[in-house]
């Protein structure tokens, strides 16, 4: 079964699992589940989730609904939040993470003084014995949260690749959605459903502290 948050002509707003990949895998991917139980409504990705992550996506029903989305996502004027849990205290509460990115080993991307920059704000705080986190992604490079938050020593809770510590699920999720399309302001989001340590005195406390009237951003 598909979750789906909103409905649109021109866009949908989805709720995709954790352990799913987007594409298919080994089998079928998330986006091909979606098409085949709406087999009436035409899907175009402009963005993706990693494997381990959960949370919201948003996916255009035309090309150039899907053009000016990706674009919105390259110029950075699609506003992302994520929620992120890990076991490890990490070198700052909060701030902003800045380097190039590269491929490494097995999979993996790493800081490095060659390929794209990458930058991820966040603050965080300390729930029922683990430090939560509400992050900003100011870019969109490939595991750039995961990577942002093993160089200040709190691998996520669960991402095994980046020296996580073994969980039920990884505890990465896309929370939040703000943007423009035509005329309109648009604004989502959705708290985890999966998870043993997304508990609801997790959640509630991260909806207290983490609110959006509250906080103030680093500069760039």
């Amino acid at each position: 079964m598909i979750s789906v948050l909103y409905q649109a002509a021109d866009f949908w707003v989805v709720v995709k699992p954790a352990g799913e990949s987007f594409h298919s895998e080994a089998g079928i991917g998330f986006f091909q589940r979606l098409c085949e139980a709406f087999p009436g409504v035409s899907f175009y990705p402009v963005h993706r989730l990693d494997k381990m992550t959960s949370g919201l996506l948003l996916v255009a029903c035309n090309k150039d609904v899907a053009r000016e989305l990706m674009n919105a996502f390259s110029e950075k004027i699609i506003e992302k939040r994520y929620l992120a849990i890990s076991s490890k205290k990490p070198k700052k509460k909060q701030g902003t993470i800045k380097g190039n990115m590269a491929p490494g080993r097995n999979g993996q991307w790493k800081l490095s003084s060659e390929g794209k920059m990458a930058v991820t704000q966040f603050h965080s705080c300390f729930v029922d014995g683990r430090r939560a986190f509400y992050i900003r992604p100011r870019t969109g490079r490939t595991h750039q949260i995961r990577v942002a938050l093993k160089s200040v020593g709190a691998p996520i809770l669960g991402d095994s690749r980046y020296g996580g510590e073994a969980s039920d699920r990884g505890y990465l999720h896309a929370y939040k959605l703000s943007f423009k399309l035509g005329d309109l302001a648009y604004d989502f989001s959705i708290l985890p459903s999966e998870g043993a340590h997304f508990s609801s005195n997790v959640l509630s406390v991260i909806e207290e502290v983490f609110c959006e009237r509250k906080l103030i951003w680093p500069r760039t």
